[in-house]
């Protein structure tokens, strides 16, 4: 579709995390992913513990991972603060004991007349 390398970065970056969130945490989950001429759209939704703090969560460092997590090397508090940096738009809806709602909307920036990532 002729997207900028810089865009493809962050949209890999952000559905990368956000799988990995619902490996870690959900009973069951599913990452699709909207390609559109004007943008990408990642949406993670899933059915797991839900997340009590969004607030607390998007803090660099913040993880409920557990330890055998943590000892593969994931689990180290930067998935959403990632998506979040990485995306142009974020929304984040959690229910706690029934799941997450993630959508990360991507869109060609233009700088100096050139389109980028």
């Amino acid at each position: 579709m002729g997207f900028p390398p810089e865009l493809v970065r962050r949209v890999t970056i952000a559905a990368f995390e956000a799988e990995m969130n619902i490996i870690i945490h959900a009973y069951r989950g599913e990452l699709k992913v909207d390609i559109l001429p004007e943008k990408i759209v990642v949406i993670a939704e899933d059915e797991g513990p839900g997340i009590p703090d969004i607030e607390l969560a998007m803090q660099e460092g913040y993880s409920t991972a557990p330890p055998e997590v943590r000892e593969m090397g994931f689990g180290a508090g930067m998935g959403l603060p990632n998506i979040k940096r990485c995306s142009d738009r974020l929304e984040i809806k959690s229910e706690v004991g029934r799941g997450t709602f993630l959508q990360a909307e991507f869109y060609p920036r233009v700088m100096e007349g050139k389109i980028m990532g």
